[in-house]
């Protein structure tokens, strides 16, 4: 019975988390896709570059931090990002929310994918997103600019140690007493 408990409770967090809207800067959308690095490599008969050493990848203020990036442009002309980094550390993304100087969607993962058709950033392995004072943590998360919504699932391909099937959220309070963002 305690164990049922549980899961509803976690199920509950995540309908929470995915129902709170992230504000993107829409803004970004409009930029060019700006990325520095140590090294390139790039194949114009298959429209990949792979980026190496200190990746920053921005688009106005999504910003994308990892070891290791791999862009492969559609013949849409949409762009697809894969970031990971190496020796334990994590690959992360940043992004402003809508309508503010200082309020920035966070996130970190051990592989982080950004797809610039369909507006979504996926975390895979490790993973964690942070808006405002909310928190979520899961083997998979995926935020969605576009409608502005997170799904964080308790499993994922590539993570051996997702078989627990859990997944962390912190919800601030909303209202008056509650503390203010940093």
């Amino acid at each position: 019975m305690t164990s049922q408990l549980c899961r509803r409770a976690s199920l509950l967090a995540c309908l929470l988390i995915a129902a709170t809207p992230a504000w993107a800067d829409r803004s970004d959308r409009t930029q060019p896709v700006d990325i520095e690095a140590n090294h390139v490599t790039v194949d114009d008969r298959s429209k990949t570059h792979v980026f190496e050493g200190e990746v920053i990848l921005t688009q106005g203020s999504l910003q994308i931090r990892g070891d290791r990036l791999v862009v492969t442009q559609g013949a849409d002309g949409f762009q697809t990002g894969v970031a990971t980094a190496s020796g334990g550390r994590l690959a992360t993304f940043r992004q402003r929310r809508e309508g503010t100087t200082n309020e920035y969607v966070e996130g970190e993962a051990e592989r982080v994918e950004y797809d610039s058709r369909n507006e979504r950033v996926r975390l895979f392995v490790r993973a964690y997103v942070k808006s405002g004072g909310d928190e979520v943590r899961g083997p998979f998360i995926e935020y969605n600019t576009l409608t502005e919504n997170y799904v964080v699932s308790g499993s994922s391909a590539g993570d051996p140690a997702s078989a627990s099937g859990r997944v962390r959220a912190v919800i601030q309070p909303k209202g008056g007493d509650a503390p203010a963002p940093q």
